[in-house]
Parts: structure tokens; C-alpha cells; sequence
């Protein structure tokens, strides 16, 4: 069960279309329909009459409508509670991929503290759409994520504000030999050992459409799968293949030459962007943002 589908629901009785539920909910209309599918799936009943126009629910989707209001009064009944329990201790949310948490945030933060004072930062980490489900359902302050080329829906919206904080480089890096050269190059006969992000993932979409195509004839051999950023890179340096790789994830690496970016691979500009919600919550949410945006690059 997840909070989204309650809402996806209250929306498809309120719009009595699927089309117009999910333009209020910023989705496709595809995935807008799943999510009402997985609802059913999990309540085990079909809640909408799909062979009516217009829509309508069934008895037991009739029956759900006001215990699903019920329910998300409760949910948010007890985050506003727990919220009330932290203002003890005040301080600002964000939540970011991992890759960024690791690479990009701590030196940005360091960069920002001095205006900040000792005010409380708290960072969670979690992948693309579970962290554009967070900050849509307003969980934190901030989000903190690499740009979507497609421009994710989700933020397509007047009181989404979007920042550019920084940028990284998605390469293709093979650890080196005693000689200095890549271990693995694009012009061996053998098939090259790709280690890949899920399909699922951020960055493994964008290496799935725009850089394994520019490897061409090159035959290529998956030899592993892992969400983490942190996990390919351990694997990358034991030598068991090559990577598509923020570049900030092996900076230091890549300065001592222990791991070199192939050439004739497609390299990826990766913008980093920040992002808030409508009004600050906090003045100490006011005052990273407005630090945030004096040291952009633009500013800089």
C-alpha cells in the first residue's frame, strides 16, 4: 500500500475520468492506471467500473472512497504530530539520490554552512521516484536531485522552484594497467564487461538510451547490476569491467590515474538541481535556499 494510490483514488471519483485524475496528479495517464491497478491488486476487489462511461466505482470501490479519506487524515494527523515533537530541535530537510549524498553534497554543504550557522541539516537518501514522491507529498524541504532531461512531471508545476546547484559528467572509466592504459578498451576484440545500473535506476536509463548505443559494433558482455554508485565503483577497481560513472565518484582516482575515461564512448552532462515546494517553512529554509542561489554556478 502506499499513500500516492489513496490520492490517486480520491482524484479518479472527484475528476470521473482517468485522463483528467491524472492531469491533477501530474502522471500519465499510463502510469495513472497502474497505480489505480496496483490499489485494486493489493485490496484484492475492483474499485472502478471500467466498461462504463461515465466512470464509475463499484460498490466496494463506493464503500472504499470514505474509509481512503479516513485513512490519509490519520497518515497526515500523525506526520503533523510528529513534526510538532521535532521543533525542539528546528532544522531543514532534504532528501537526494545516493549518488549525490555521497559525491556532491557533503563539500556543497560545507560551502554553504558559514551562512547557515549550526543550524540542523537533515539528509535522506532514496532513489529517483521514491525521492520525487517525498518531496511532492511535501515530507521535506528540499530536493536534491540530478536534472531530468525529460523534465520529470512531477515538477512541472507553478509552485516548484528549480535550481541549478552544480553539474557532474557521466563517463565510461576502466581502472588502468601497470603501463598506465586502460585494463579494458573500446577497440579489443573481446566483449567489453559493462558494470550497469538497473534499467530502472536514473542514471541506468540514461546510460540504457543515450550511451550504450554510442559504443556501436563494440560488443559488450553485462557482468553485473547494482543500484549503488559506491558498489559499481568497488567493482570497477578490482577490475571486473568498465562503468558509466559520475566522474565525481572517482575524482580522485581519476587524478592519480589509477582510473581513466575511455575515449569514443558518449559522455553525459549531468546538471544538479535543488528544489523546493512552495513557501519556506522555516527561515533557516529560507536562508539555504537563498545561499544556495548566490553560489550557483551562474552566480559564481
Amino acid at each position: 500500500m502506499e499513500a500516492k494510490w489513496l490520492h490517486d483514488f480520491i482524484a479518479l471519483s472527484e475528476q470521473g475520468s482517468f485522463s483528467r485524475a491524472a492531469e491533477s496528479r501530474f502522471v500519465t495517464q499510463p502510469a495513472f492506471s497502474r497505480r489505480i491497478r496496483s490499489l485494486e491488486n493489493w485490496l484484492g476487489v475492483a474499485l472502478v467500473c471500467r466498461n462504463r462511461y461515465p466512470l464509475e466505482l463499484t460498490p466496494a470501490g463506493e464503500a472504499f472512497l470514505e474509509q481512503a479519506r479516513q485513512l490519509l487524515a490519520q497518515i497526515y494527523g500523525i506526520r503533523s504530530q510528529l513534526r510538532l515533537s521535532q521543533q525542539q530541535t528546528p532544522g531543514l530537510s532534504l532528501i537526494t539520490q545516493p549518488a549525490l549524498a555521497v559525491t556532491f553534497f557533503p563539500s556543497w554543504l560545507h560551502r554553504l554552512r558559514p551562512a547557515l550557522g549550526e543550524g540542523l541539516v537533515r539528509l535522506n537518501t532514496g532513489h529517483y521516484h521514491e525521492a520525487m514522491e517525498q518531496f511532492v507529498a511535501g515530507a521535506v524541504d528540499f530536493l536534491l536531485c540530478f536534472a531530468d532531461a525529460g523534465d520529470a512531471e512531477a515538477l512541472q508545476r507553478p509552485d516548484v522552484e528549480r535550481l541549478q546547484v552544480g553539474q557532474d559528467r557521466l563517463a565510461l572509466v576502466s581502472v588502468t594497467c601497470e603501463q598506465g592504459k586502460p585494463r579494458f578498451q573500446l577497440d579489443d576484440n573481446q566483449p567489453l564487461p559493462l558494470l550497469l545500473y538497473p534499467k530502472d535506476a536514473f542514471l541506468g536509463a540514461l546510460v540504457q538510451k543515450e550511451c550504450l548505443p554510442s559504443l556501436g559494433e563494440r560488443p559488450w558482455l553485462p557482468v553485473c547490476e547494482n543500484a549503488l554508485g559506491e558498489g559499481l565503483k568497488a567493482q570497477l577497481l578490482q577490475g571486473e569491467g568498465v562503468a558509466f560513472l559520475p566522474e565525481s565518484l572517482v575524482r580522485d582516482e581519476l587524478a592519480t590515474g589509477r582510473v581513466v575515461v575511455l575515449e569514443g564512448a558518449r559522455t553525459l552532462e549531468l546538471n544538479i538541481e535543488l528544489c523546493r515546494l512552495g513557501e519556506p517553512r522555516s527561515e533557516l529554509a529560507e536562508r539555504f535556499w537563498h545561499q544556495s542561489r548566490l553560489q550557483t554556478p551562474a552566480a559564481s
